[in-house]
This record gives structure tokens, sequence and C-alpha cells, in this order.
């Protein structure tokens, strides 16, 4: 009989002890309420801490925490919330549309997938999941749900962009350029959007628009490296701006003493053009830094063939098969020009 009137008051005291700490509770949810409703979040996220150390399993608390912890930019423990929301109750749709997000935002492109393909109503979950699929290199999925996406909003120019970006990637060059250009005229302050276009552009061989592109970019404040003043000046030559565009190359070379690379590719750009002479001035260039440089000799041969000198430029190439007999291989690709 002790022992069971021992269990009886213990159980009595369990109980009573879980009352209070229910009613604790409470009592500190609403403070935080009202301190979360007058926008002092601080506050309201110390009571919503003591609410669920009185209970641990208060849902609308830790709901209430992720907010209040969201409106405070503490992404970080905002995720806690709604993560430990989710383990009490996995069927929880504030916790699952706010973890879509929050997965999304943290670049965990599989977990938002995941959530968003149980976010039922989202809005945002099939743009996510196509998002996702693009970052996690599943192309056809992304431009698949990204159509969709762009069929109930045209305006959505980071996910037309994106399409763009995937028809690129996955080497259908043609088919990037309308979603790239209408993603430009949406949003005209992504300069890495316009160089992009104006690299896929370059890519296709349509050098006056990629010059364009180029110049847009720099307009809008994309930074003049030297790559990028290399492909501007390459554009500019290949469409026939060739003071313009031998002007940003040689500056670029006046940077790199030394290197023979920017010169061949102007003499082969020059040769391409078919402006033999140029491309002449170039192949001696690299033969005043490097008299025994065989493809420059080779391209110089080429040149004095195409400008009817032909024993000349037999003789040269002859001479730099001789220092690379490797070059014999390009005997029949005259009219390509070097491509080395």
């Amino acid at each position: 009989m002790r022992n069971l009137s021992l269990l009886v008051t213990l159980v009595f005291f369990s109980a009573t002890v879980l009352a209070e700490n229910t009613d604790s509770a409470k009592f500190y949810y609403q403070k935080a309420i009202v301190e979360k409703d007058a926008k002092r979040y601080l506050v309201a996220a110390k009571y919503l801490d003591k609410a669920i150390d009185f209970d641990p399993k208060y849902s609308a608390a830790y709901l209430e925490a992720g907010y209040v912890n969201l409106a405070m930019h503490k992404n970080d423990n905002a995720l806690g919330f709604f993560a430990k929301l989710y383990d009490l109750d996995n069927t929880n749709t504030a916790a699952i549309k706010e973890l879509t997000q929050l997965y999304f935002d943290y670049h965990q492109y599989q977990k938002a997938i995941q959530f968003a393909n149980k976010c039922i109503g989202c809005a945002n979950a099939e743009r996510i999941i196509a998002m996702s699929s693009y970052q996690q290199e599943d192309y056809t999925t992304a431009v698949n749900g990204l159509l969709k996406v762009i069929a109930k909003d045209s305006n959505d120019a980071e996910a037309i962009y994106t399409i763009g970006r995937a028809y690129i990637d996955m080497e259908e060059y043609a088919k990037a350029v309308p979603y790239y250009s209408k993603a430009i005229t949406l949003d005209k302050t992504k300069n890495v959007w316009q160089y992009e276009f104006g690299l896929l552009y370059y890519t296709l061989n349509d050098f006056q628009h990629a010059k364009i592109y180029f110049l847009k970019a720099a307009e809008n404040g994309y930074r003049a490296s030297n790559d990028f003043n290399e492909n501007l000046g390459y554009a500019y030559i290949y469409s026939g701006e060739l003071d313009n565009g031998e002007k940003l190359l040689l500056a670029i070379a006046a940077k790199k003493t030394g290197n023979k690379d920017i010169y061949r590719n102007i003499a082969d750009a020059y040769y391409q053009q078919k402006i033999y002479d140029r491309s002449l001035d170039f192949c001696q260039k690299i033969l005043e830094m490097d008299a025994k440089d065989s493809k420059a000799l080779y391209q110089a041969g080429l040149c004095f063939q195409k400008k009817g000198q032909k024993e000349k430029g037999e003789a040269l190439c002859d001479e730099a098969i001789k220092m690379d007999p490797s070059l014999a291989s390009l005997r029949q690709k005259m009219d390509g020009g070097m491509g080395l």
C-alpha cells in the first residue's frame, strides 16, 4: 500500500508540474506574441525561448520563433526552429513552406527539392524545384520546369535567364539566344548577363552582336579585365574594326611581356579575315621574340602564299616543317589558318 501511495503521489506531482509548465509556456508565448506584434523581435525571441524551455513540444512557439528570427534576419536560428517544428510534426505546412525557401537560399538544393515536393499549394515550389535542378546540373528538368514558371509569369527575368544558361550548358547555343535577349530586356542592370550574351554571340560567330553586348556590360559596370578586353578586342577585329581591336590587344600584350600567344592569336585572326599583311606583321613580332618559333614561320609562309608569293611562302613553310615535322599535317588546312 505504501508503494502504491508513493506512486500515486509521484503521478500527481508530475501532472501538477506538467500543468504548471504548460501554463508557464502559454504565459510566455502570449507575452511573445504581444512583443512580436509590436515589432520588438528581440524581446519576443527571449519569451519564446522561455516558452519552449517550459514545453519542448510547443509547436506554435517553434513556429513563431522561426518567424521572429526571420524578421531579425537570423536565418540560421530560423532554420533550426522550423526544422524542429517539422521533426515534431512532418505535416506542418508552415514549416514545410519556410524550410523549402530557406534550404534553397542556403544552396542546399536537394533538400530544397525534397521540401518543395511536399509544399502543396506553395506558389514558389515549382520555381524552386526547377532552379534547384539547374544547380544540380539536371538541365532538362530545369528547362521543362522553368518553361512552366515563365508561362505563369512572363516577367520572371531570372527564370528566363536560367533557361538560356541551361541551353548554353547543354551546348544548344542557338536556343539560348531568345531567352538571354528577353532576360536582358526585362532587367537591364545585370551586366554579367550582358557579358555572357556577348560570349554566346561570340561562340555563334556573330561578332557584331558580341561586341555590342560586351560594350553594354562595360557600360553597366562589368570589370574590364584582361580576359574581357581580349574577347572584346577579337570581336572588334572580326567585326572589321581593326584599329579598335588591335589597340586593346596590344595593351594586354604590353602587360604580358614575353607572351607570344596574344601575337599568335592576333596573327591568326587577321589571317581568318584575309588581312594578310597585318597577319604577317604579328608573325614577325613573334619571330623577333623567338627566331625558332616554327608555328609563326609556317603562318608567315601561308600569308605569303595567300598574297600570291607562292614560292616564297612554300619555302618558309618547308623550313618550318624541318623545324617541326608535325606541321606537315597543316598543308591540308591552309584555308583554315593555323588554329594553334
